[in-house]
């Protein structure tokens, strides 16, 4: 791929994307501020350079960055890059404002930069063979889509459990939509901490009719990832959370002749996909869009919906 990356930020999920990138081939660099961090990867890399800071990064001859630090750096940094006029890829949530979310896809634009933001899901092999049926047809209209995304625990302290879980299905639902936001209804529980929703329930309505609903807890008796997509023809449903992670075509629909309601209840068939991991495809997509053919998935428009969609539900979750 001849493309040389630089990851800013060598932390929880920083070192996947430099494990990823040196498996491609196109680690070249890690910007990280404590020294003690730095000095391993360096160690364990030893032909990529390291940098204490972002300015000191810029001036090496990188082809682009990826943002891996906390989201409440996002924003500064990836000015910083975009100003650059360099290709970066920013780790989710791109910004946890709208007016900051707004300013970047701005700077991008005039700088003519191609940005991604990290939705990794949107690179499963899963996720991406649901969208092939979509827009093949084989589900008829898409109509609607929910998901469960539940556990006990990992409880954080310093976001609320839609922060935390959400953004992947709010992504999710926009990729299969292929739409932008509509109409949306959010209430959430807090039990554990004062004013930190345990579980919420966000209900979404698309500019193209396509409803859906999000279903997040951290207080749940159980692990289940579940995908669920109802079309006038056909269904599907991916669990993620089980181990053969299996993907459902189900020839299933109600029929209404003569005003009566007639359940089609037909076979259930498993799809395979490809068994491949979503970070190393999202890596490969952003090293190949570096140079000047936009991407189309998760770009730095579709990172902007996603943070307006966290951000008007999040107003409603914490009325």
């Amino acid at each position: 791929m001849n493309k040389k990356v630089c990851v800013i930020g060598a932390g929880y999920w920083g070192k996947n994307h430099i494990k990823t990138l040196s498996k491609l081939n196109a680690l070249h660099g890690v910007a990280e501020l404590d020294e003690d961090t730095l000095s391993y990867f360096l160690d364990k890399y030893p032909d990529i350079k390291g940098h204490l800071t972002v300015e000191d990064a810029l001036r090496e001859d990188y082809d682009g960055f990826i943002i891996a630090t906390p989201a409440k750096t996002h924003f500064e940094i990836a000015k910083t890059v975009i100003k650059a006029q360099k290709n970066l890829l920013i780790e989710k949530p791109m910004t946890l404002s709208i007016h900051e979310a707004e300013e970047l896809v701005s700077l991008v634009d005039e700088n003519q930069v191609n940005a991604m933001v990290g939705h990794v899901l949107l690179f499963h092999p899963a996720i991406k063979k649901i969208k092939k049926m979509i827009n093949n047809g084989d589900i008829g209209d898409l109509q609607y889509i929910y998901s469960n995304r539940l556990n006990l625990g990992k409880v954080r302290t310093e976001e609320n459990v839609f922060w935390s879980l959400a953004p992947h299905d709010i992504a999710i639902f926009q990729y299969l939509t292929n739409s932008t936001l509509k109409n949306i209804n959010a209430t959430g529980s807090a039990f554990l901490q004062k004013g930190i929703p345990d579980s919420t329930m966000t209900q979404i309505e698309y500019q193209n009719g396509v409803k859906g609903h999000i279903f997040v807890s951290w207080l749940h008796p159980f692990k289940e990832h579940r995908l669920v997509i109802i079309g006038s023809e056909a269904m599907i449903s991916f669990e993620d959370s089980l181990n053969d992670k299996p993907l459902k075509y189900y020839s299933k629909k109600i029929n209404l002749i003569s005003g009566v309601p007639e359940k089609i209840d037909g076979p259930v068939e498993l799809i395979s996909f490809e068994k491949r991991m979503p970070l190393e495809i999202e890596l490969e997509y952003f090293i190949k869009h570096m140079d000047n053919t936009k991407p189309e998935i998760s770009n730095i428009e579709h990172g902007f919906e996603v943070v307006r969609t966290l951000i008007e539900a999040s107003n409603q979750i914490l009325e």
